[in-house]
């Protein structure tokens, strides 16, 4: 499937963290874009918090020689997505962008702050991508490296913004776009990843998954009763 080339109306715009959500299930994507359904657990509470701490707009400024912006704005009408980056760091270079009200040239690295720890899958690494994706086309310049912070080693882990995860980010745009645009919420299969779900309890992976598994063996019995 190949990424949607013209542009977004901004009424058409979905949340970047609804490409984290699809990546991480597409029944939770579903649950929580199309249903509205949302309960919080001890691991979302704990990441709110750390975004509430991260997202205080009034310690944007210089630290340690970098110009850092928090809880930026963001949209990509070619992405057809908007959000809030949490960090931008505006380091100075010799063929960056200029920006008002600022001497120099700088080069934006956006950095995505999570509670956890480094995931197997790119559900964290497509969201930091579409931000700078929406950053680039903001600001009018190219982002090679960017970085997620992780909350529990409590570094850094680089990203490269490479065509691999840029082709991927986007083409996760428009799978999102049109499950949106389905209204169809996908059935429930239940993974070791249901465990740390917030909507565990609303999405019942593991009771629904019985009454289908009960219903083809009571069919199957029928059956074989039937046959001479």
């Amino acid at each position: 499937m190949s990424a949607r080339q013209f542009t977004f109306d901004e009424s058409e715009l979905l949340p970047i963290s609804a490409l984290q959500h699809y990546v991480f299930c597409r029944r939770q994507f579903a649950l929580i874009h199309l249903e509205g359904l949302w309960h919080e657990n001890v691991l979302t509470a704990e990441g709110r918090v750390m975004h509430e701490k991260v997202h205080d707009s009034q310690k944007s400024g210089y630290e340690n020689g970098v110009y850092v912006m928090r809880s930026l704005p963001l949209k990509s009408l070619q992405l057809g997505v908007y959000g809030i980056a949490d960090v931008v760091e505006f380091k100075k270079t010799d063929t960056g962008i200029e920006l008002v009200g600022m001497e120099g040239k700088y080069i934006p690295y956006p950095i995505e702050y999570k509670r956890g720890r480094s995931k197997v899958n790119d559900c964290d690494r497509i969201q930091l991508c579409a931000q700078a994706i929406c950053l680039e086309e903001m600001l009018e310049c190219h982002i090679e490296t960017a970085s997620i912070f992780y909350g529990e080693p409590r570094r850094r882990e680089n990203v490269i913004l490479n065509d691999e995860l840029r082709n991927k980010t986007k083409n996760m745009c428009c799978e999102i776009r049109q499950l949106y645009k389905s209204g169809i919420t996908p059935k429930p299969v239940y993974t070791s990843s249901c465990k740390r779900c917030s909507l565990l309890q609303e999405c019942s992976p593991k009771s629904v998954q019985m009454s289908v598994n009960r219903y083809w063996s009571s069919l199957l019995l029928l059956l074989e009763d039937e046959i001479p």
